[in-house]
């Protein structure tokens, strides 16, 4: 972990380019990695189980929230407009809420929040259920969830480290993304069943109890046993100082830029996956659903693999964000609605392998006492990032096809990954090696050969 400016900030040479020794303790960490190790710690176990409930709520939320608007206005910008004030608060106040998180103790903060979002969730049930809901209560509902999100967004990141501590980091938030993206496969399709059984208001009911989950687990964790970290006291400056503290760090702000450019061109998939089912393949929202079924099941896939990993790469990151580019050209190529079907899963793997990679990365490279800023800059250009491009890459596909528009958004990807590893190695004073290791080529990152000046007779 960075816990100093200056040269400290650079990338360093990394170790792991070559396989561990048979026998050193590298080796012997590498042969007992497990997937779920970190759910051996209680405290992640019980805030694991809490997310898992809450994450199906919040999946059956977004379709139910969605449905209501639609169903009350008519209007797909009206839904449009739920959206963006959903993710506004983000933007707007994502970095004053990091700076609360960074001088808050995290589980407090974290009842609070999840808190305001069930009472949130209960209330525009209670107004759906007795027939008095109107559009602008979604409007408010919607935009106070994004202000509780404010907080509980970065405090939730950090809150990790604090559960499993820096050796279980990777694992931890690979599960968690593996938590979510499950929930995503479970939480839609029983949204549509209450939809259609009994009504828009129970998802939002259920949502609002999913909440008592992790409400519990929080409650029930030994704080004993919390791994202890430095609270920034608070001070005038803070919200620069977190800027200057990212800016000021290669290793930290080139993975964030990247994930700038990857969520606003690349990520906006509602758009791509929408114009492909209806205008390229004709097949209608059956096909919709399906990609985004697949790509949840690739996510899933990826956030596992991720788990297992255990360590978290730059070169890593650079060169899943390069083929989830090449992999988005690709599909836009494809003549069939099967092969792009297929291509679904690959795409969603490499997707959520530059999130877990970028996420794990930016919090082993923080100090404590800084995550929650650097984590709320994060969150604010990763979930920022499509809504903003959305309008762009909309008008792209609209004009020019949907082909070109994912194409578009694949080479943005590709090429901003090629720029940001280069710059990368340029600063880590490394150079490119292509090579063979057990009989297969290899291509890599090594330390330059620094040339040795001997001195004239």
């Amino acid at each position: 972990m960075s816990s100093g400016p200056g040269a400290a900030s650079a990338p360093a040479p990394d170790p792991h380019d070559s396989p561990p020794t048979p026998g050193t303790p590298a080796a012997r960490t590498a042969r007992t990695s497990s997937m779920f190790s970190s759910l051996k710690v209680r405290n992640y176990r019980l805030f694991f189980m809490g997310q898992v409930v809450s994450n199906i709520g919040t999946w059956m939320q977004r379709i139910a929230q969605d449905w209501l608007v639609l169903s009350l206005t008519g209007s797909s910008t009206a839904v449009g407009i739920t959206t963006a004030l959903q993710f506004l608060p983000m933007l707007l106040f994502g970095l004053y809420g990091g700076v609360l998180v960074d001088r808050l103790r995290k589980r407090p903060a974290l009842l609070v929040t999840q808190s305001a979002m069930a009472l949130t969730a209960i209330a525009l049930a209670l107004l759906t259920l007795t027939g008095h809901v109107q559009v602008w209560h979604v409007y408010v509902a919607a935009f106070a969830v994004g202000l509780a999100t404010v907080v509980d967004n970065p405090a939730r990141q950090s809150f990790v480290s604090e559960l499993v501590g820096p050796g279980q980091l990777q694992n931890a938030v690979s599960l968690n993304s593996a938590n979510f993206q499950s929930a995503r496969l479970v939480g839609p399709a029983v949204a549509g069943l209450l939809i259609t059984g009994v009504g828009t208001g129970y998802a939002f009911l259920f949502n609002g109890l999913s909440f008592i989950a992790p409400l519990t687990g929080l409650l029930l964790m030994r704080a004993r046993e919390l791994h202890t970290v430095e609270r920034a006291p608070r001070g005038k400056g803070q919200l620069r100082e977190g800027v200057r503290y990212v800016t000021g760090r290669p290793e930290l702000i080139w993975p964030i830029v990247l994930v700038g450019f990857v969520g606003t061109f690349a990520f906006n998939f509602p758009v791509y996956l929408s114009a492909f089912a209806d205008d390229v393949f004709h097949a209608g929202a059956g096909a919709y659903s399906m990609f985004n079924t697949l790509m949840a099941v690739g996510s899933v896939a990826g956030a596992l693999l991720a788990a297992r990993r255990g360590t978290a790469r730059l070169r890593l990151l650079i060169v899943a964000a390069m083929a989830f580019g090449a992999l988005e050209i690709l599909a836009a190529t494809t003549p069939a609605l099967w092969m792009f079907a297929l291509l679904m899963v690959p795409l969603g793997l490499f997707g959520m392998t530059v999130n877990v990679t970028t996420n794990t990365s930016i919090q082993m490279s923080t100090d404590p006492a800084m995550r929650g800023r650097v984590m709320a800059l994060y969150m604010m250009v990763f979930l920022g990032g499509s809504p903003v491009g959305a309008p762009v890459v909309g008008w792209v596909t609209d004009t020019y096809g949907a082909r070109v528009g994912l194409a578009a958004g694949g080479a943005v990807a590709a090429i901003a990954a090629a720029v940001i590893g280069l710059i990368l190695a340029r600063v880590g004073n490394l150079r490119l090696s292509v090579g063979w290791y057990g009989g297969h080529p290899r291509v890599r990152f090594v330390p330059r050969e620094q040339d040795q000046l001997v001195p004239a007779a």
